[in-house]
């Protein structure tokens, strides 16, 4: 099956992956393009996540501290193993950041809506990760149940 029939079947945001990433991969999640900007998304969803109890790094070229975690400026930088690698910046840029979570020996990688790139995604997964695309944990999360 081509990259686009899988999108279009759904395969990209897979229930299931959906929710084995929420519920059993861990808890620590980068989040690639988190700042203190209160306006971004990233910022909103971080703290969707630190809510259900994510573990929630910055990783920003700025490297700031944000929602009380210290920040790093690359996923190689981050020195203890990271989860799930949450992908906030656009799609040309995505896939080498889901590259980069399967070298740092991420579980899972997820790209944020609006983002999607049906090539990382085949890369991805062939490297034995799960990953979603073009959804939002923090809509996510909280139809599995939980603290709100």
């Amino acid at each position: 099956m081509d990259a686009e029939s899988t999108y279009a079947n759904g395969g990209y945001a897979d229930p299931a992956t959906i929710r084995r990433i929420l519920q059993d991969t861990g808890d620590t999640w980068a989040v690639v393009g988190l700042s203190g900007n209160r306006s971004r998304a990233a910022f909103g969803v971080a703290e969707v996540l630190q809510r259900f109890g994510k573990r929630v790094v910055p990783v920003h070229p700025e490297a700031e501290t944000v929602h009380g975690e210290g920040g790093y400026a690359s996923l190689a930088d981050i020195p203890f193993p990271v989860d799930v690698v949450d992908v906030f910046v656009n799609s040309e840029l995505a896939g080498a950041v889901a590259d980069e979570a399967v070298a740092v020996g991420a579980k899972a990688v997820w790209f944020q809506l609006g983002v999607v790139d049906p090539d990382a995604f085949a890369r991805t997964r062939a490297a034995g990760l799960d990953m979603i695309m073009d959804r939002c944990p923090a809509i996510e999360i909280p139809r599995l149940g939980g603290p709100a």
